[in-house]
């Protein structure tokens, strides 16, 4: 595997670890962001600031159970922050 292939794969990797736990939910039901939303009644700048991890998400009993079933998850596999996952520091 050549230098470019090997960085490409490495960006590609850091992408999908730092993205949401949501986005990845959504991405695996292949819905797009307005389908999820749209579905589930959460304003789509609401749900884009939940993914980004601006402040605290807060969805309402109702969209919690959308999100659920739009998912086809259970309340405990529902992840306790949206936000991106924050890399932990390399103990190198």
């Amino acid at each position: 595997m050549g230098k470019i292939e090997q960085i490409s794969m490495k960006k590609q990797k850091e992408h999908t670890e730092s993205k949401s736990p949501l986005e990845r939910l959504r991405e695996c039901v292949g819905l797009t962001q307005e389908e999820l939303c749209r579905r589930c009644g959460i304003p789509l700048r609401t749900y884009a600031r939940w993914v980004a991890g601006d402040g605290i998400s807060r969805p309402t009993i109702p969209q919690i159970k959308a999100l659920c079933r739009e998912l086809g998850i259970s309340i405990e596999e529902l992840p306790d922050d949206f936000g991106p996952l924050e890399r932990s520091p390399n103990p190198e």
